[in-house]
């Protein structure tokens, strides 16, 4: 919410201040899916989506307190398998840059 002061003249010595709320609505990204798993060793999360993904997208990772970072999705897999696109509902294997636990969200970019 912001706050904005208009100032009225009512006459030469008086001046009236008013304070103007306005409700200014900031789009919040949606998250589209929650890290459930982390395979160190190979750099690999295992992602349950809320929402499509496709090959090609960007993605952004946020968790914990220092990790937030964006990539582009390379690749994925669907019980071992590469897919294009993945549906809602879906667990999907995702190559990931950085370090990632369980419970940081993913929402597109």
């Amino acid at each position: 919410m912001t706050k904005k002061i208009i100032k009225k003249k009512v006459s030469k010595k008086k001046i009236i201040k008013k304070v103007v709320k306005k409700n200014i609505k900031i789009k919040q990204p949606k998250p589209i899916g929650l890290v459930t798993h982390y395979f160190s060793n190979i750099k690999v999360a295992v992602i349950k989506l809320k929402d499509n993904l496709k090959e090609a997208q960007e993605i952004r990772i946020v968790g914990g307190e220092k990790t937030d970072f964006k990539q582009v999705v390379k690749s994925m897999q669907v019980d071992h398998k590469p897919v294009k696109l993945a549906k809602k509902g879906k667990s999907i294997g995702l190559k990931v840059k950085e370090h990632v636990r369980e419970g940081y969200k993913v929402f597109k970019s």
